[in-house]
């Protein structure tokens, strides 16, 4: 038996935000970060149309990017004061996932975030509020997923928390949010949205409700990620519903080694200022990981398949040229999108960055360690191929110098 589950409703469209208004209960806590939903007036919209609703309004905001687990504690004691019956999130990806955390701490005040992260194991929640995700960014797709991932600084370790418990109860997808997106950010998350997808395709979960989500996602992607990145709104609008979509599909066929490696290099680094963007990250190891796993038969044909919709290779052409197509054509939209082909470029002064870079002694210091964590991440199970140990460090160092996969 298998599961597929998704927010109750997803408003989409213009105006979208205005859905707020039919929300009933009596509290509401707003989860935010940075100030640009302030400065583009969508946080004051959405306090706006939940007063309208007959309710009193508390703001958290400063969530920062990548959020931390002391955030999420720091959240969590605000909602045991206040008492929300709605948990509103709004903002990109951090903000929405460190509310889910918050709301799990708030329900059961004795969960610790260990507890958090034991895979599908959080009791159920909703005893207290329910929760709403309102997305700005076009990628993460966290408004319709079971995931959330938290930054263990202390650690250097990006944890990934599932459960199918925090699923939002409503998602909120209003294009006029993803407007206000800085040209970097597009392109980051444009690339985790086509990972989560082609991920999603290939994944030893996937089934016949998630595959239809995966394709049509990509073939939207590869259509709108590169203009959108360039400036075109329309495709800005279409883009905030790919990612969404794509987000559906791997909440419910679950992930891949990209993914798995993405998350534990993330903050390895993070000591020498050298933050590898989560997008991004995807975005260097996503070819990689497609050659690996293309070394496993069944994975290779649903490559071929997804090349086969996306149009790129006559569909006469073998699996392998498929596959070697499909690299191709990740790695030319990473040169389209400015984004580096490896780890060692990455803050380097072929990426101007306002983070480090990864030197090359540190990181095969902690290649091992690294390797280690990737491989008990649990996005791993779910992969086509699994690899050892050995394979993993062998595929980092792929990913760091930009060499050929040939294992």
């Amino acid at each position: 038996m298998a599961r597929f589950t998704l927010p109750r409703d997803v408003y989409h469209g213009e105006n979208a935000l205005e859905a707020l208004k039919s929300f009933k209960g009596k509290k509401a806590i707003i989860c935010v970060g940075g100030g640009s939903m302030k400065r583009f007036g969508f946080l004051d919209k959405a306090e706006s149309y939940l007063k309208e609703a007959g309710m009193e309004v508390k703001i958290f905001d400063g969530i920062e990017p990548d959020p931390s687990v002391e955030t999420v504690m720091r959240g969590a004691e605000a909602m045991l004061e206040f008492q929300p019956d709605w948990i509103v999130a709004i903002g990109g990806g951090s903000p929405i996932d460190a509310a889910k955390a918050m709301w799990i701490k708030y329900e059961y005040p004795d969960c610790t975030f260990e507890d958090m992260c034991k895979v599908f194991g959080i009791p159920e929640l909703r005893k207290k509020a329910k929760f709403c995700a309102v997305s700005s960014t076009s990628g993460t797709a966290t408004e319709v997923t079971a995931f959330s991932i938290i930054t263990d600084y202390s650690k250097g370790i990006k944890y990934p928390i599932a459960d199918f418990e925090i699923t939002p109860d409503v998602a909120i997808v209003d294009p006029a949010l993803a407007q206000t997106m800085p040209k970097k950010l597009v392109a980051h998350t444009g690339m985790d949205a086509i990972t989560h997808a082609v991920e999603a395709y290939v994944s030893t979960a996937h089934c016949d409700y998630t595959d239809p989500l995966a394709i049509h996602a990509i073939e939207m992607i590869i259509n709108d990620l590169v203009p959108s990145y360039n400036g075109d709104t329309e495709a800005r609008n279409r883009m905030h519903n790919a990612q969404c979509l794509a987000g559906m599909a791997f909440s419910n066929a679950l992930l891949g080694i990209v993914h798995s490696m993405a998350h534990k290099t993330g903050a390895a680094f993070a000591d020498y200022g050298a933050h590898i963007i989560h997008g991004a990250a995807n975005a260097m190891y996503l070819p990689k990981v497609v050659a690996f796993n293309a070394k496993d038969e069944t994975a290779k044909k649903r490559y071929g398949v997804i090349v086969d919709y996306m149009g790129i290779t006559d569909q006469s052409a073998s699996d392998d040229e498929k596959v070697a197509a499909l690299i191709a054509y990740l790695r030319k939209m990473n040169d389209d999108l400015n984004i580096p082909h490896c780890i060692k470029n990455y803050g380097a002064d072929s990426y101007p960055t306002e983070n480090g870079f990864v030197p090359e002694d540190v990181f095969l210091d902690r290649l091992h360690n690294i390797a280690v964590n990737a491989i008990a991440d649990a996005c791993t199970g779910s992969n086509p191929r699994q690899p050892s140990v050995e394979e993993m460090e062998k595929l980092l160092k792929c990913c760091y110098y930009d060499t050929e996969v040939d294992f």
